[in-house]
């Protein structure tokens, strides 16, 4: 079965509403030592995204290594238990994973990082910001929806 994806784009040029955190929760950015911590919720939620993760290592080497990493564009939500989730982003203006810990879904985390990645790129010039999107994820794809992002293509998602 042929899976899709969306290209989803938001304009940051109007006004954007403020993320709500959930209480207790921190922001950070990546940092080496939060790596397999943050490895391990990407890993947790790879079939929602519909990507797999390859082991730490190779993930650590593949993500900092690109030229489009930047830690600051790595936003890490966690509070007293542990990281509850990340929006890991590119220079280029892209979200590459947004991803919340199962145990801290539904709880309004996804769209405070959402808004905060929106707030980052804003305040780095960018007219707007996009994120890829699995057709069937349908949960993700209201989210960013109601959030101001708007369907630019579909095409077919590489398979693995």
């Amino acid at each position: 079965m042929t899976a899709y994806f969306q290209l989803l784009r938001r304009d940051l040029t109007g006004s954007l509403p403020a993320p709500q955190w959930p209480a207790g929760t921190q922001l950070d950015h990546y940092r080496d030592e939060l790596a397999p911590a943050i490895h391990a919720v990407l890993r947790m939620t790879q079939h929602q995204g519909g990507g797999r993760v390859p082991n730490l290592d190779t993930w650590r080497q593949q993500f900092t290594r690109d030229a489009e990493f930047d830690p600051s564009l790595c936003l890490v939500a966690s509070n007293a238990e542990g990281i509850l989730g990340v929006a890991l982003c590119w220079t280029s203006a892209f979200i590459q994973h947004l991803v919340v810990h199962p145990c801290a879904q539904r709880q309004g985390l996804g769209r405070a990082l959402l808004l905060h990645s929106f707030q980052v790129f804003k305040q780095r010039g960018e007219p707007w910001v996009d994120l890829k999107v699995l057709e069937s994820n349908l949960r993700a794809r209201q989210l960013y929806e109601r959030e101001g992002m708007r369907f630019v293509l579909r095409d077919v998602a590489p398979e693995d």
